[in-house]
């Protein structure tokens, strides 16, 4: 999977709505992002935007896909409406890099029959393109809401070794704009003595412009 607190080169294959707002959200966090999106009118309209690379092409031939680096990409997502196409994208990235974390959209009918080939698995029904940016961390970092406004609210592992492990909140410089709200035990709210733990989950919100300094104290 995916190594939260480090930048990340990040292919996505789709630039639909879930593609398109999936690379929005990585982009906004730093990440190195690769969309391949074979309608060139759509293509027009993301680079548009200035989220990330766009290469005009069909993901499931391998020269596309090759374009976008696969073997020094961390992640390859499947986003496209296609759950086959999807799954070739997935299968064929694999296959370039065997170290990849791979992410696969399909639908209910298909639903987790080929969870073991692939790294996640998401549905378009009940996955949001933060489903997918969630996928890609593979569950170390995890955004739980994105409907307040621009403020995040994001479950995060403590890294062994991060600046903020073995200190209580009140000894800790968080950014202004920043919040911790729950305890390693996720059944109180931090308080300044609750001292931050490697291993555990702790629930943060943040303003999205100080969100990778809070990320680096708590991952490194």
């Amino acid at each position: 999977m995916a190594t939260p607190g480090k930048d990340l080169r990040v292919i996505v294959a789709g630039g639909g709505t879930v593609g398109f707002r999936t690379a929005e959200l990585l982009d906004e966090r730093g990440h190195d992002v690769f969309v391949i999106e074979k309608d060139p009118v759509r293509c027009g309209e993301l680079a548009d935007a200035y989220v990330a690379t766009v290469i005009d092409g069909d993901a499931t031939i391998p020269s596309i896909l090759r374009q976008a680096g696969p073997e020094d990409a961390d992640v390859v997502a499947g986003l496209t409406n296609d759950v086959a196409a999807n799954l070739a994208i997935c299968m064929m990235a694999q296959q370039m890099n065997p170290s990849l974390h791979t992410v696969l959209r399909t639908d209910p009918q298909v639903g987790d029959a080929h969870a073991n080939l692939v790294g996640a698995v998401i549905y378009p029904e009940r996955a949001s393109a933060l489903l997918a940016v969630n996928a890609i961390y593979g569950g170390d970092v995890r955004s739980l809401e994105h409907a307040m406004g621009e403020l995040e609210i994001i479950e995060v592992r403590v890294e062994e070794g991060a600046p903020a492990v073995g200190k209580s909140l009140e000894e800790i410089s968080f950014p202004s704009g920043s919040l911790i709200v729950s305890d390693a035990a996720g059944s109180r709210v931090a308080r300044p003595a609750t001292v931050i733990e490697a291993g555990h989950h702790y629930i943060v919100a943040a303003e999205p412009s100080v969100t990778d300094e809070v990320m680096q104290l708590l991952r490194g």
